[in-house]
C-alpha cells in the first residue's frame, strides 16, 4: 500500500478549476474529477479539508472594477464560494465520501457555520470538511482563506491545485524559456516575487511556517503524489 507522507491537509482549488472545459458555470464531469481526485487520499487515511474559489460564477475584485462598492462584491464572489461548496460536497458523496460544509457566513439551512473544534472532530472521523465563504470578510482572498484554515486545523501542508504544473521563474505563457522552480522557500519566493498567491495570504504562510505544494490539477493522481512526498510541481518550505 502507498505510505503517505502527511496526515492532515487543506486543498485549495480555483473556482475556475470547476468549469472545466466551459467558459463558465460548473462542470459536472469537473466536479466528479476532484471528488474521485480527493477520494484517492481519503483512501490513505488522510484527514482532508478544502476550500474552493468562486470566479468560475464571480469574482469580487472584477466587479468593484465596474464601479460595484468593494465590500458589497466580495460578500457575492464569498456566496459563490457556497455554491461551489455544495457542488462539491454532492459529487463527494454520491461516491460515499462523507462530507461537511462549514461557512464563514452564517446559513443554517444549507451548511454548518465555521466551528474549529467541530471541523477538527469531522477531520479526525475521516469526513472531508469543506470551508466556503472564504475568512467572511471582504478585501480577503480564498487563497489567504486557505492559509487560514489550515493554520486553524493544524494541516502539514497546504495543497495548492493550479491550471500549470509549478511555480515559475518568470510567466511561462509570456516566457517561453520559463524554468519550473522545483524547491524554494517562503522569503526567496517573496523576495522573487514569483506570483505564487496573493501577498497576504503568502506572507500569513510564511510567518507560520506552512508547506505549500504548488502543482497542477488536470494531471490525474497528481494529489496524492504529493501527500505521498512525490516530487511534482513545487514546494515551499
Amino acid at each position: 500500500m502507498t505510505q503517505r507522507r502527511y496526515t492532515r491537509v487543506v486543498l485549495k482549488l480555483s473556482g475556475e478549476a470547476l468549469m472545466g472545459e466551459q467558459a463558465f458555470g460548473i462542470d459536472p464531469d469537473m466536479i466528479k474529477y476532484v471528488a474521485d481526485e480527493i477520494y484517492s487520499i481519503i483512501e490513505l487515511g488522510v484527514q482532508t479539508a478544502v476550500v474552493v474559489g468562486g470566479g468560475n460564477i464571480f469574482r469580487g475584485i472584477a466587479g468593484s472594477s465596474f464601479g460595484m462598492d468593494r465590500a458589497s462584491a466580495d460578500h457575492m464572489g464569498m456566496l459563490a464560494t457556497v455554491i461551489n461548496s455544495l457542488a462539491l460536497q454532492d459529487g463527494l458523496e454520491k461516491i460515499g465520501v462523507q462530507t461537511r460544509v462549514q461557512t464563514a457566513i452564517s446559513m443554517h439551512e444549507v451548511a454548518e457555520p465555521f466551528i474549529l473544534r467541530r471541523a477538527i472532530r469531522h477531520l479526525e472521523k475521516g469526513r472531508v470538511v469543506i470551508f466556503g465563504a472564504g475568512t467572511g470578510n471582504p478585501y480577503f482572498t480564498t487563497d489567504t482563506a486557505a492559509v487560514l484554515r489550515a493554520q486553524e486545523v493544524h494541516a502539514e501542508i497546504l495543497l495548492k491545485a493550479t491550471k500549470v504544473d509549478g511555480v515559475y521563474d518568470s510567466d511561462p505563457v509570456v516566457n517561453k524559456d520559463a524554468k519550473l522552480i522545483k524547491r524554494i522557500n517562503h522569503r526567496e519566493a517573496l523576495e522573487k516575487q514569483l506570483q505564487v498567491m496573493d501577498l497576504t495570504a503568502f506572507s500569513l504562510a510564511m510567518d507560520n511556517q506552512l508547506p505549500l505544494a504548488v502543482f497542477r490539477l488536470r494531471d490525474q493522481g497528481n494529489i496524492k503524489r504529493v501527500v505521498c512526498g512525490e516530487d511534482i510541481g513545487t514546494l515551499i518550505k
